[in-house]
């Protein structure tokens, strides 16, 4: 079995040091329906018209990478029909402060113009199209990609739970959508090292760590395997004996789309997970068996990474992690946690090479969607930079605590 991966000399993530960044929260769901808003991150915090101010922050926070998300909707208004006129701009800035764009090419939503969206058989191969047009005009501006954010949270909201489009449910309806999500993870990939060979891509996890005694579905040890399906179909290791390939054929998968991933595997050079301390870990309700987030702390996230680092031997980084909370001494604290864990981490030998504050910003939580109130009743306090309305509506930047206690850790960390 080959994989492709493209040749790895002279990469940022092999030269021994731990690279710090950022990130601008970007998700995109804008299908609207009756009950349901449309929610571009973007839009309701002012990135679109604040920019500028956002990337002078987080450079002048110490980091040299930021994840930032091309708002696909809306580069590809029409199928086939580009305008990169603003992202051009983004990119040029980002360019002259100095930072690395891990792009997210995909971030949840896709356009308007792609009917019935992932369960669109042409999915796989039009966000591959989308993927090869960034790499193309982008090759020497951006240099990291990532093609899809969280592939297993997407398959979670859109075919599990039926949160949002196609709003199918259950175990099938999970794998359903999982499915043309990695097809399309492999494919742009691979269109993108066409374009650029010398790309980095970081593929970004969400991580899932469970507790507790009671599992009404799939049992402990089947949960920390499921936690992997979409790394192991994209990287070809859903085989014969894979511990889940019975539940993935007996939930709409067929031997054909198990034998699809085997042949035509492909391998990122980075693998990003995602760790939040206040809900990675879940515990089923024994009453009503629903899923509680339970507080994990910097030992979930040790756990978490750990996890990945010796399942897949690739260097890892931390591509997301913040805490919710309008308490700065609990923000700051968890800053200093962070960077703790990190360098316990590396001091154990796990090949950690980046971590991310994410988000800077805060951001509007996901259920503004299903609401209907104004976007601040929504403000979640995940940002080392709070967002304030003032009187003229305008979302006032404003760096809090944590801001300068994670510039003083990059400092030191970076000493």
């Amino acid at each position: 079995m080959q994989t492709t991966d493209a040749s790895t000399t002279g990469r940022w993530f092999e030269d021994g040091a731990l690279h710090l960044g950022v990130g601008i929260e970007d998700t995109f769901i804008p299908q609207e329906r009756v009950g349901q808003r449309k929610l571009d991150e973007y839009e309701l915090t002012q990135h679109y018209h604040l920019w500028r101010e956002d990337l002078d922050l987080a450079a002048a926070s110490g980091a040299t990478l930021i994840r930032w998300g091309i708002p696909w909707y809306l580069v590809e208004k029409d199928e086939g029909v580009y305008d990169f006129g603003w992202v051009d701009q983004v990119a040029a800035r980002m360019q002259e402060l100095g930072l690395r764009c891990v792009v997210d090419l995909m971030h949840y939503g896709t356009p308007l113009w792609l009917e019935n969206g992932f369960l669109n058989p042409d999915y796989p191969t039009k966000v591959a199209a989308y993927a090869r047009a960034v790499a193309e005009r982008y090759r020497g501006v951006f240099t990291d990609y990532t093609p899809l954010n969280e592939p297993l949270v997407n398959a979670i909201w859109c075919g599990r739970d039926r949160r949002w489009p196609p709003y199918l449910e259950g175990h099938s309806g999970f794998v359903r959508v999982l499915l043309p999500l990695a097809k399309g993870i492999v494919l742009a990939h691979r269109a993108i090292l066409e374009v650029d060979p010398d790309a980095t891509i970081v593929h970004v996890d969400a991580g899932f760590l469970w507790a507790g005694e009671h599992f009404p579905g799939l049992s402990h040890a089947e949960l920390d395997e499921w936690r992997f399906l979409a790394m192991d179909l994209i990287t070809g290791r859903v085989g014969a004996v894979h511990p889940l390939r019975e539940y993935l054929l007996s939930n709409s998968a067929t031997t054909e789309d198990l034998a699809w991933f085997q042949s035509d595997p492909v391998l990122p050079h980075v693998l990003g997970v995602n760790y939040y301390p206040a809900f990675t870990t879940m515990r089923f309700d024994p009453a009503t068996d629903q899923e509680i987030p339970v507080e994990a702390g910097a030992a979930g996230l040790v756990d978490l990474v750990g996890a990945y680092a010796k399942r897949y031997g690739l260097p890892v980084a931390v591509t997301e992690t913040a805490r919710a909370t309008p308490d700065d001494d609990e923000k700051v604290l968890w800053v200093e946690e962070l960077f703790r864990a990190v360098a316990e981490l590396r001091a154990a030998g796990v090949p950690l090479v980046a971590a991310f504050w994410f988000p800077m910003l805060d951001l509007v939580d996901w259920s503004y969607r299903d609401g209907v109130g104004p976007a601040d009743d929504y403000m979640m306090r995940f940002g080392l930079v709070d967002l304030v309305r003032g009187p003229d509506n305008v979302l006032e930047r404003r760096p809090n605590p944590a801001y300068a206690v994670f510039q003083d850790q990059v400092r030191a960390a970076l000493a």
